[in-house]
């Protein structure tokens, strides 16, 4: 029997890295449910800004959250001033969320809880799921129709030299039906079970007063093949 698997987590460790980059021998389950809570609250802080992933590294000096977006310029403000208000305010959360009884805390005596944010430009927006996920959500939340919405972000993925095929699916009471139903449209290829197929993927809602909207997206950008496979070539 198949089973439904998440593309980014198949391919981890063959073609995509870990987006948290830390080892703690003690205190682990503390600062995981840390970094859960941590992306959480940057999704709804970073709403509108186009980010494509948050990366968390730690040390036992500091937490570095490398943001990467379509529109730093956005997210750091004039003189920085964005970038400031967003770490004084993810300072203040994890402060918060240490001080919780029901929060596990972190055993790591030389721990600490310095915090520095870099923020680095996607190139192509077009080629990250992510960010046409939010793309979509905000047409859909403007209540545009939604086979427009699907074939114009398709007109823009697939404008890319780079994509072989794309796929994108949306659930929901679409146009205020009130049935729910499944619409998707897919271009070109998307093989999700070769794995070194470099398939990026992604989901999220747009929120409808009557009701969320389900949406993911499937981009595939060809095969990655490593360094003895290309010299066999």
């Amino acid at each position: 029997m198949s089973h439904t698997s998440h593309p980014y987590a198949m391919r981890l460790g063959i073609l995509r890295p870990w987006r948290s980059r830390w080892f703690s021998a003690r205190g682990f389950a503390g600062a995981l449910k840390e970094d859960v809570m941590l992306r959480n609250f940057l999704d709804k802080k970073l709403k509108g800004a186009f980010v494509d992933s948050v990366e968390i590294e730690r040390s036992p000096a500091s937490i570095n959250l490398i943001i990467k977006t379509a529109r730093p310029g956005l997210l750091i403000g004039r003189g920085g001033e964005g970038i400031e208000k967003l770490k004084r305010d993810t300072e203040a959360f994890l402060n918060k969320l240490r001080k919780q009884k029901s929060a596990p805390k972190s055993k790591d005596k030389n721990q600490k809880s310095g915090l520095k944010i870099t923020v680095e430009e996607i190139k192509s927006p077009e080629q990250h799921a992510k960010v046409m996920v939010e793309s979509i959500a905000q047409d859909l939340e403007r209540r545009l129709p939604f086979r427009r919405v699907l074939k114009q972000t398709m007109a823009k993925i697939t404008a890319s030299k780079e994509v072989k095929g794309a796929k994108i699916s949306l659930s929901g009471r679409l146009d205020g039906a009130e049935m729910a139903r499944y619409e998707w449209l897919k271009e070109g290829q998307v093989p999700l079970q070769t794995l070194r197929a470099d398939v990026d993927f992604a989901r999220g809602r747009a929120h409808l007063p009557y009701g969320d909207l389900g949406i993911k997206i499937w981009i595939y950008k060809g095969e990655i093949f490593d360094k003895k496979t290309k010299q066999a070539k």
